[in-house]
């Protein structure tokens, strides 16, 4: 069954176009573009018009894409800052005049569900998971093995913490003291809510996670079967976190497996992961490049 699924966050828009049989999912069309969509939400409450032409843009490409393809099932779930915006509504319009369905402004709950979905089938790791997916606006804690044991999101992401605290470039000692002090509050909530550090192995989902591991890993250029499944050690995050953190936006905008609009906001996207690991004690994590999207798509296909 050829589905096509869509993605909405702070940061990027995403499409995974793909024909799903049983367990088996097999890509067809698998795209990015960085929209920031979020950009300017967590000061103002509102999506700005700028940031809905950006996404409208790169919808009406997809959906070219979707209809060229032929699939047979579209759905599109909308996060972080559509769920945080007072115009939402403006936002819901363009969807649907361009992709002909509606947006689906999920939960936090629900889109940690989704990408535990993603993530953890044909993952050949001990459980129970925990299974953290880093976003612009918010990031997703959820743990289980076959199923989900329980989920929380908090808004804490790499374009909200950019925006909140990290002003200078590179980030000041007191502007990285203050989000750490945020982020480490809101992931020791998350991990006593969902019984995070009782879980044997730690998976991390999104473009910050993947981008942490190919650096870790010295790639020379982003490679996604090279990161899929890769363990990555905390020391390696420690290391990445801190040379990021000390680079000007342009001198992470250099580094080859840097998406040029991922630069601006990697350093707090890196420390957040940072910090999971060191909160939850895990000393490895498993970078998947299946997450939210993929479960979008086999819960198309009836699975």
């Amino acid at each position: 069954m050829r589905v096509a699924a869509i993605d909405c966050g702070t940061n990027a828009i995403r499409l995974l176009i793909a024909d799903v049989q049983g367990d088996q999912l097999t890509d067809v069309v698998r795209r990015m573009e960085v929209v920031r969509l979020g950009e300017g939400v967590d000061r103002t409450g509102m999506l700005s018009p700028a940031a809905i032409e950006r996404t409208r843009v790169a919808l009406a490409d997809y959906a070219a894409e979707i209809a060229a393809a032929g699939a047979k099932e579209i759905r599109m779930c909308a996060t972080s800052a559509s769920r945080d915006a007072s115009n939402a509504q403006d936002f819901r319009d363009m969807v649907r005049g361009v992709l002909g369905v509606d947006p689906e402004v999920i939960t936090g709950e629900e889109e940690a569900t989704l990408s535990f979905l993603g993530a953890v089938k044909g993952l050949d790791a001990e459980g129970p998971y925990l299974v953290f997916d880093l976003g612009g606006g918010s990031t997703e804690f959820v743990t289980g093995t076959d199923a989900v044991h329980r989920a929380i999101s908090v808004d804490i992401g790499c374009v909200r913490m950019t925006e909140r605290h990290l002003h200078d470039d590179p980030p000041t000692a007191a502007q990285l003291a203050a989000a750490e002090r945020d982020v480490t509050a809101a992931v020791d909530t998350a991990l006593a809510a969902v019984g995070g550090r009782a879980a044997r192995t730690l998976v991390g989902l999104a473009g910050t996670v993947t981008t942490v591991a190919a650096l870790a890993h010295d790639l020379p250029e982003y490679d996604s079967a090279r990161i899929h499944h890769s363990r990555v050690g905390r020391d390696a995050v420690t290391r990445v976190t801190a040379d990021l953190l000390r680079m000007t936006v342009e001198q992470r905008r250099a580094l080859p497996v840097m998406h040029p609009g991922r630069a601006d906001v990697i350093g707090a996207g890196a420390l957040i992961m940072r910090i999971i690991m060191e909160r939850s004690g895990h000393s490895t994590v498993i970078a998947s490049e299946h997450d939210i999207l993929d479960g979008i798509a086999f819960g198309l296909a009836g699975n």
